[in-house]
């Protein structure tokens, strides 16, 4: 079963990312459980979980068709002591939101080293971050995303995830989401069929699909290897509509949530229905 939904928005409180999510038909949606652009946000109130624990029961999203988006402003990997020690309590901070609100994964962007340290001292501190928030808390499982390598971005190439993924104690509690748009700016070819299926028996071999929680459908609107993150709605950049038409008729992606960070949001419904119509 495929679970298809977009990034919503949740202001006005998160209770409203579902019912934004089940007002375009959306089966899987994601959100940022506080606002992404600022250090620190008020507690949830009790009001706001109970209301996001109702609305998920009423539209039937379970916790594995839901996955949240940690702050943009987080750098797990920060050679600086003083902001990793501020990424890393934010990070913990976003970990039991999601438990507050029921969910059992957090998305986020693996980190950067900023030219401050080596590409393995910054993949060592990640880990180590990850290993810190996950004896902070409980049920909810760190998800890395892979990044189009811009600036100095670590995760643009599977083997800095699984690097990270061997050094978390905690096995059971990380996973990986797969962006569309990334992988292809990184230099993953999954445009073809062929190369398609060359990536993710890739994946497999280095990672392993087990770990594999989600994945971001966006097309680009940089062409291949360029490692820059520009996302574009479906069809219209570089990637084109085969690639997506293969993801929703591959068992692979089942029951997971698979979610639009296209950047035209009045396309999101169409976009929807659109995925929908290809599965065979």
């Amino acid at each position: 079963m495929k679970y298809i939904g977009p990034h919503v928005s949740a202001q006005g409180g998160v209770e409203n990312a579902p019912l934004n999510a089940h007002a375009i038909g959306s089966k899987a949606f994601a959100f940022f459980t506080k606002n992404q652009k600022q250090w620190y946000a008020s507690p949830l109130s009790a009001s706001s979980i109970r209301k996001f624990r109702e609305y998920c029961e009423k539209y039937d999203f379970k916790p594995f068709q839901i996955l949240p988006h940690d702050s943009y402003l987080i750098n797990l990997g920060n050679p600086d002591k003083e902001m990793l020690a501020k990424s890393r309590g934010a990070f913990i901070d976003e970990m039991e939101r999601c438990s507050q609100l029921g969910l059992d994964r957090l998305n986020f962007h693996p980190g950067s080293h900023l030219n401050k340290a080596s590409e393995e001292e910054c993949l060592k501190l990640i880990a180590e971050s990850v290993n810190i928030a996950l004896d902070e808390t409980k049920g909810v499982t760190a998800v890395l995303e892979n990044t189009a390598g811009q600036g100095t971005n670590m995760g643009h190439r599977f083997e800095h995830l699984a690097y990270i993924i061997d050094l978390v104690e905690d096995k059971s509690r990380v996973g990986v989401c797969i962006d569309t748009c990334h992988s292809y700016t990184a230099g993953y070819n999954v445009k073809t069929a062929r190369g398609f299926n060359e990536t993710f028996d890739h994946f497999d071999k280095v990672i392993g699909l087990k770990y594999l929680k989600g994945m971001h459908i966006n097309d680009s609107k940089k062409d291949f290897g360029t490692r820059v993150d520009r996302h574009d709605n479906l069809g219209e950049g570089f990637l084109g509509i085969d690639i997506f038409r293969m993801i929703v008729n591959d068992s692979r992606f089942d029951d997971m949530p698979l979610i639009l960070e296209t950047p035209d949001e009045t396309k999101w419904e169409e976009e929807i229905r659109a995925l929908y119509a290809m599965i065979r």
